[in-house]
């Protein structure tokens, strides 16, 4: 079962499961057919139910009788609250119209500003998000899941130092709270002060707080030379089942971080496998395959160029794309360390616009149909409204960032709302690209990195489709080969600066020394100076792997 609340703060809705309350099984038939002596009784009932369809991940269940009350109490705020409840992680865009409407109804219901907030900043809407969490703090000060909400808020908005005092105050309030004892070292992390992160997730790990996150965090601070006595811990902490399996797939995974540190591959690797295993992710190629041939169809070159037409000119807007774990963390920091340059980290914001209009998860004849609604009006809207977002993070930088990696699938429309935009390809090594992306605990959007042949396939996918947008684009997009950087890493830099139209200066070389927060996987790697330890890594791993060299057939390159 899994409870679809917001953690940790769903104890203080209003409207909460009796202890006596109906299993969720018999709850639907009795709350058809019982009558309380009030409306607002009833309500009450309706909604105690629906919390216990929701814990019970029977959410059509929960649905019908949150609907069925705003049937007949319209605007209930904890029917609206509910139903946000129901879209997290499924439908964030769904999620955020409901608890809008609560906080409308409530305004003054802290838990209902936390709720809107913590899914604004799911979809990187930091403004917004901010804004609800420090209300939310305005009519609760001491309400730990906010300080901590508000902490994560500002670490993603590049503005790390800032979210330390949150998780320093929050820790005073409650020192158990899992969110703030892993926050606090996080925000440390990102801003590339490793040993202090590492202290406080040790001390996470001796109160035994949110403890397989704590070890897998841990082990990320550094790169091990001898076994350390953490090994035995994590070990020994596997064979307790009430981990769960999220938990066992981080400790498998931590496990298998040091056995690769320490250069037993045999040994990381099975770990790393028994950590996908755990999380048992399936992914469906099949449809993904259809996906690609759809966009391959529908976004020809004429079609992009005639639309590009309505984009708007700025040159600000700069796409770093590619394969996750390909470097896009690497060329991001090299190009923010120029003064001119802002570097954004990862941002949702094009693949809602893309949902917004069809674009994900269609058939080729509802791709027609979405290419279709875009016309110069729109075109030109979302492209401001874009631009505004971006300038919110730099308003007199001269080229802003985005380096989500899966932006990759959304060049077209890139080319259509940005016809001057630069596009920056990150590209490496197949086999090195893969294992790297395969040894890392990615969230469930990326479930196609869990099974090693579906990996490889899903690979190819990415340079098919990879392959069309160059012919869409043809000569606007820079691709950054990884092993050109590392083997040359000012040459490349160069390269790259030059690309986005600017002086070259110094400061590109010395990339790690940069501040604000990094927040990917990548946050150690690119606080060191260049290294080539990572390029052709797969050979460590080679007799492991080959149902992923099988599958990645002729662009392996063994």
């Amino acid at each position: 079962m899994s409870n679809r609340l917001p953690p940790a703060w769903a104890k203080h809705l209003k409207i909460q499961a009796s202890a006596k309350a109906a299993p969720p099984k018999a709850a639907l038939t009795k709350a058809k057919t019982q009558a309380g002596p009030s409306r607002a009784q009833a309500d009450d009932m309706l909604l105690r139910h629906a919390l216990e369809f929701q814990k019970a991940d029977q959410l059509p269940e929960a649905e019908e009788l949150c609907l069925k009350v705003l049937a007949r109490t319209p605007n209930h705020p904890l029917a609206f609250y509910i139903l946000g409840t129901l879209g997290l992680g499924f439908d964030n865009e769904k999620a955020l119209r409901y608890f809008a409407r609560a906080v409308a109804e409530e305004p003054r219901n802290p838990y209902y500003h936390l709720s809107l907030g913590e899914t604004y900043l799911k979809l990187s809407e930091f403004t917004p998000a901010i804004r609800h969490f420090q209300q939310a703090l305005a009519l609760k000060p001491d309400l730990v899941e906010a300080l901590c909400a508000l902490g994560d808020a500002y670490k993603a908005f590049d503005k790390g130092e800032m979210a330390l005092p949150l998780f320093e105050k929050a820790l005073k309030i409650d020192r158990d709270h899992p969110a703030a004892r892993l926050g606090l070292p996080r925000a440390l992390a990102s801003l590339g002060r490793m040993d202090e992160a590492a202290a406080h997730f040790k001390e996470a790990i001796d109160r035994r707080i949110a403890l397989p996150a704590a070890y897998n965090a841990l082990v990320h601070t550094r790169k091990f030379t001898e076994e350390p006595p953490e090994l035995a811990a994590i070990l020994t902490e596997l064979r307790d089942l009430d981990h769960g399996s999220e938990g066992a797939a981080e400790l498998y995974s931590a496990a298998g971080k040091v056995f690769n540190d320490l250069r037993r591959y045999k040994e990381a690797m099975d770990h790393f496998k028994k950590g996908n295993q755990a999380r048992d992710q399936k992914f469906d190629l099949g449809s993904y395959r259809r996906w690609v041939d759809a966009m391959i169809e529908t976004f020809t070159p004429e079609l992009v160029a005639s639309l590009a037409a309505y984009g708007n000119p700025s040159e600000v807007p700069v796409f770093v794309v590619g394969m996750p774990r390909s470097g896009t963390t690497l060329t991001e920091q090299i190009c923010a360390s120029h003064p001119d340059v802002h570097g954004a980290g990862e941002l949702s914001k094009l693949r809602r616009i893309a949902n917004a209009i069809g674009l994900k998860g269609s058939s080729e004849t509802d791709l027609g149909k979405s290419i279709a609604t875009i016309t110069p009006e729109l075109a030109k809207t979302l492209a401001a409204e874009h631009l505004a977002y971006l300038r919110e993070r730099a308003p007199d930088a001269f080229r802003i960032v985005d380096k989500m990696p899966h932006n990759f699938e959304l060049i077209g429309l890139i080319g259509i709302l940005f016809p001057n935009a630069r596009i920056i390809h990150c590209r490496r090594d197949a086999i090195d690209n893969c294992i790297s992306c395969f040894v890392l605990q990615f969230s469930g959007a990326h479930s196609y990195t869990g099974d090693l042949q579906t990996l490889g396939l899903y690979y190819r996918e990415y340079d098919r489709l990879m392959r069309h947008w160059s012919k869409v684009l043809p000569d606007r997009i820079f691709e950054n080969r990884y092993e050109t950087l590392i083997e040359d890493q000012e040459e490349q830099s160069r390269r790259l600066i030059d690309y986005l139209g600017l002086p070259w200066d110094d400061a590109c070389l010395r990339y790690f020394e940069r501040d604000g927060s990094v927040n990917t996987f990548s946050r150690w790697q690119v606080r060191q100076p260049i290294y080539k330890s990572s390029v052709k890594r797969w050979k460590n791993y080679e007799s492991e792997i080959q149902s992923l060299i099988g599958a990645l057939g002729d662009l392996a390159e063994v």
